[in-house]
């Protein structure tokens, strides 16, 4: 057994010990702390904690230090979120970039409207549900999370019934996406591994279907095809009521969107044309269509389909045009952003840097970066303030509470 003082935590969320020898990783510890195990590989394993953070505070999952998710409900929420706030600091650090960085907005327990539960048969055939285990592709059964709405955790047992038409194919290994929405639960399963004939057989098919009425889900779908619709799930953005397409992005807790979109929705005040680029069904389009005429486009076909049908279904907004674009392959040019004197932009975790290129060479006024990934955020942000953009200010949003993932809105003006 060897004895260390944690110096900081990482960017994984785990506790870093300097050594001579190296840095030494230890999950589930805190700045200042002395612990003791032992190290494998540059891990220590068998963590005992001698000497506890006066910022330690009791964890609330029963399966924390098991489970893969919640990894940090063990540190006292100023530590967190100034943590948080320092990695996003960090990040732009590495571009050689300053600017100021408001405090992290929190995300309460309990709100989280989308989860993602792998499901599994133990050794008696039971199918359970649950997250993987920390470093681990075993499953911890999930029976309470602290983080999930509660009309989602309510729902587990049910949900396991529906899960067990899924293992059809001996090597299916199904998650069901579950979502709460207006209109209840809607569940997409991936992970099924399809026959050689093709899909799922007419009598798994069958029995999926009656599990999805037996559990009253508002819609069941495999890998976005809709298997059952008993009601069509909407989702509310800003003014509208969208019909959300099945196996459809969307942000995972609502407080958090709301964070996202106000800040995006006041720094366009005043504009007169708004492009909203990786629009998805109008998370952001319908909020800032209430300030100006929008131009939306994203790679998803069903997702633009569903923002155009919402149009009307909403009062006081400034018209809407979408288009389904792939913006990787071909990004919005000057020439299709003419008129826009305000962008705002929310790309998958990879960045856009392409399309923020294109960005640059536009006249545009404000810019507004929404990222789920502080890396491709700052490489990105480096190529706008290049082109003359100044970046006014970020703000990091802790939309999935206690782990190691941070969201941030970033304003550029020039």
């Amino acid at each position: 057994m060897e004895t260390f003082i944690i110096d900081r935590v990482g960017g994984q969320g785990d506790g870093v010990a300097r050594t001579p020898a190296g840095p030494v990783f230890a999950g589930l510890t805190l700045p200042g702390e002395t612990v003791r195990g032992q190290v494998v590989d540059g891990r220590l394993e068998g963590v005992e904690i001698v000497t506890p953070s006066p910022d330690r505070i009791a964890p609330v999952s029963p399966q924390y230090g098991d489970c893969g998710g919640c990894s940090l409900q063990h540190w006292a929420e100023g530590p967190y979120l100034d943590w948080k706030r320092e990695q996003v600091r960090l990040a732009l650090a590495r571009e050689r970039i300053e600017t100021e960085i408001e405090a992290t907005i929190a995300t309460p327990p309990g709100s989280r409207r989308r989860v993602a539960l792998h499901a599994r048969r133990d050794a008696g055939g039971r199918v359970v549900l649950g997250f993987k285990a920390r470093r681990s592709w075993r499953l911890v059964e999930v029976t309470a999370c602290p983080v999930a709405d509660v009309r989602i955790v309510q729902a587990i047992p049910a949900l396991a019934q529906v899960a067990a038409a899924f293992f059809e194919h001996p090597k299916s290994a199904p998650t069901l996406h579950v979502t709460w929405t207006l209109a209840g639960l809607d569940v997409d399963v991936t992970g099924v591994e399809r026959r050689s004939g093709g899909g799922l057989s007419a009598d798994a098919r069958a029995q999926a279907v009656q599990a999805a009425h037996r559990v009253d889900l508002a819609r069941l779908s495999l890998a976005g095809e809709t298997l059952v619709m008993a009601r069509q799930p909407m989702v509310a953005f800003g003014p509208a009521t969208v019909a959300l397409p099945a196996g459809g992005f969307l942000q995972a807790a609502p407080p958090a969107e709301l964070a996202m979109t106000s800040r995006a929705v006041a720094a366009v005040k005043g504009a007169k044309k708004v492009a909203d680029l990786f629009c998805g069904a109008g998370t952001f389009t319908f909020p800032l269509a209430t300030v100006a005429p929008v131009i939306a486009a994203d790679a998803s076909r069903p997702g633009i389909d569903a923002l155009k049908s919402a149009v009307g279904s909403a009062k006081g907004m400034k018209a809407i045009a979408a288009e389904a674009r792939d913006l990787f392959r071909r990004p919005m040019t000057p020439y299709d952003l003419k008129g826009c004197d305000a962008i705002v932009f929310d790309p998958p975790r990879a960045g856009a840097v392409e399309q923020t290129a294109q960005i640059a060479t536009t006249k545009a006024a404000v810019v507004v970066g929404v990222s789920c990934n502080p890396q491709t955020f700052a490489r990105d942000a480096r190529v706008l303030i290049d082109a003359g953009f100044r970046l006014e200010t970020v703000t990091p949003i802790d939309q999935f509470l206690w782990s190691a993932h941070v969201e941030l809105v970033g304003v550029f003006r020039r």
